[in-house]
This record gives C-alpha cells, sequence and structure tokens, in this order.
C-alpha cells in the first residue's frame, strides 16, 4: 500500500531509540524527509547515518532537549516547515505515590506533555496555511488504566489524551488532523533494560518475569506479550498519512487488549 508520504516532512521527538526510532524508521521507509530527535549529537548523528542506509530516505537530525522552550524555538528556527509531528518525547519511572515529590510531578509533566504542547503551537501555522497537517501525541494505555506504581506518569499520559482532542475540536472543518496514540506494554529501550534489571534482580529468567509481568501487573493484555516497536511504529505510520484524513480527535489504541473496554 502507498501511503503517500512522498514530499512530506515529518518530525519526530525523542527518537533515537525505541519507539520513536521505529517511527522515524518506517516514516523514511514511506518516502517522507523525516527530522528525527535525541539529546546528544553522537547518538543523533548516528541513528541518522543508519536509517539513510537501511533506508535510502532523507534524514536529518536535530540534538537537543525538547523540554527546553528554547531548544524547541531553536528547532523551529531550523525546521520551520514540518506536515507531520509526532510528539513521542517521554520519561517514565516506577516510584510509588509517597516517594513522588513536586519536582518529579513537574518534571514528568514539562517533559512528557509540554513539549508536545510547544511544538504544536510552533508548527500548527504552518499546518493551518498549507491547510493540511498530521499531530501525534505518543500517548499511552496508561493514560486511561493509570498505573498505581507510578501515577505521575499516567496523569501526563491522559494530559496528552486531553490535549490531542482539544486541539482536533479547534481545528474542525480542516484538514490537519490530531490524534492520540496508545501503546500498552512495548519492549522499547528502556522497558527491555526494566525488565533486564527486574528480573536480574528477582533471579529469574526474562521469559520468566515477562511471563509473570502480564499474569500479575497487566492481566488484561490479550497478547499476553510486549509489544514490538514495529507493532506500534505501524499504527503511527498509518495515521501519520494522508490516507487516515477520516480519523481525528482519537485515542487509537495498539495495546495487545489491556484496556479491558471494547470502546
Amino acid at each position: 500500500m502507498d501511503l503517500q508520504l512522498a514530499g512530506k516532512t515529518a518530525l519526530v521527538s525523542g527518537s533515537t531509540a525505541g519507539i520513536g526510532l521505529a517511527i522515524a524508521s518506517q516514516l523514511a521507509q514511506e518516502g517522507a524527509h523525516v527530522i528525527l530527535n535525541g539529546r546528544a549529537k553522537e547518538s543523533v548523528a548516528q541513528v541518522v547515518a543508519d536509517i539513510t542506509r537501511k533506508t535510502g530516505g532523507q534524514v536529518q537530525g536535530f540534538a537537543g532537549d525538547l523540554s527546553q522552550a528554547s531548544v524547541a524555538q531553536a528547532l523551529f528556527e531550523a525546521h520551520p516547515e514540518v506536515d507531520i509531528l509526532v510528539n513521542n518525547l517521554g520519561i517514565f519511572e516506577p516510584k510509588a505515590f509517597e516517594d513522588i515529590p513536586d519536582a518529579d510531578w513537574l518534571r514528568f509533566f514539562d517533559v512528557n506533555v509540554l513539549s508536545g504542547v510547544r511544538l504544536a503551537r510552533l508548527y500548527l501555522p504552518y499546518m493551518k496555511q498549507k491547510n493540511w497537517g498530521r499531530i501525534l501525541f505518543i500517548s499511552s494505555e496508561s493514560g486511561v488504566q493509570i498505573p498505581p506504581e507510578m501515577i505521575h506518569y499516567g496523569m501526563t499520559k491522559s494530559a496528552q489524551i486531553a490535549v490531542a482532542r482539544g486541539l482536533a475540536e479547534s481545528l474542525a472543518g480542516t484538514q490537519i488532523t490530531v490524534n492520540s496514540i496508545l501503546p500498552g506494554p512495548t519492549r522499547s529501550r528502556g522497558v527491555g533494560d526494566f525488565v533486564e534489571a527486574m528480573a536480574q534482580a528477582e533471579q529469574k529468567s526474562a521469559e520468566r518475569f515477562e511471563k509473570e509481568f502480564f499474569e500479575q501487573v497487566r492481566p488484561t493484555s490479550l497478547i499476553k506479550r510486549f509489544a514490538s516497536t514495529e507493532e506500534v511504529a505501524n499504527l503511527v505510520t498509518y495515521v501519520a498519512s494522508p490516507l487516515s484524513s477520516a480519523t481525528n480527535g482519537a485515542a487509537l489504541r495498539v495495546d495487545g487488549g489491556v484496556i479491558k473496554s471494547a470502546f
């Protein structure tokens, strides 16, 4: 299927590893001009080279912490014309509620929510001028079923869903769509490292830890495993394309059935 992404420029924040990297790679494979982002210049340059070699696509990089308003502004000035904005930058950390200080609540909100809000605010005028655009917030099933082990994370994911819906409402009647994507437990680099560390700490194999995780922590999962980053990117790439023009204001689940609801 031709997703008609040739000639489109896509920015994917937090895209040197994990879900963001898979999204950037697939968009480049489909012919989009991709701007990827990470904090370190070395890793950004390496990923640009890797994706270019594998896909033959047009890929550029921007190194900087996009949770900072000044860095977002610098990115916009360097790349002012973006058709597709994928707000993937995010952090997570299991922590008991009573151990989460104010600083952590603010940090999580700044990184997970405001980074995307700022970028959407910067790039929306260009999209309005062309009357075409795609804005995606990579949220999580944790935004619907708040995990008790990281409530501050779940709060930010709920906020992303709200922002995406509200922004879509404000753009009714245009050719700009705004959606949120809700992955479930996904074997990204951070999750993979977490699983390995926890398995070692509990003196279990990674396979046994994963099995017990879906029995005890995410028992509602229907696939009973971690999704791959490519499985998440498959949905994101479609929603970023012109073919998804009737999909707007939606919270789209690629959660392996963790959310126990048919709607």
